[in-house]
């Protein structure tokens, strides 16, 4: 009797684990609605935040085009490959910190234009479409 209450508590967890897995799931594009307002424009800069921590955060950014851009790339504990960033379209390659913030300058951008990012070992990636 004792090993059936288990099993049943154990069972009712790991449901549990899994709903809220899939309930906090994000978009087909990587993202989740916080992820939606990353571009910002101050002092005539445009700002793109990026979370490196497990992959990259927002996968899909879309920024505009023709104006001196920053790429912020936020990290916090960041002890996996994502810390190791490559930007093929700069020849930028760098490790990134545990924890803090990296500013990549970028050059105004084309309309049309995407720009990738990826840790060392291509298994994250992060875009950002440029219109």
């Amino acid at each position: 009797m004792r090993i059936t209450a288990i099993s049943i508590l154990v069972t009712v967890v790991l449901i549990g684990g899994a709903i809220m897995l899939v309930g906090s799931r994000k978009d087909s594009d990587g993202t989740t609605p916080q992820d939606a307002n990353n571009v910002s424009v101050t002092d005539g800069k445009q700002i793109i935040e990026i979370s490196a921590k497990g992959g990259y955060s927002p996968k899909m950014t879309v920024a505009e085009a023709g104006i001196p851009t920053v790429i912020k790339i936020n990290t916090l504990g960041t002890f996996d490959c994502s810390a190791a960033l490559v930007i093929p379209s700069l020849g930028y390659r760098n490790n990134l910190p545990p924890s803090g913030e990296t500013l990549v300058e970028l050059p105004p951008q084309e309309s049309g234009s995407t720009l990738q990012g990826l840790c060392a070992m291509g298994m994250y990636n992060f875009q950002i479409q440029f219109k």
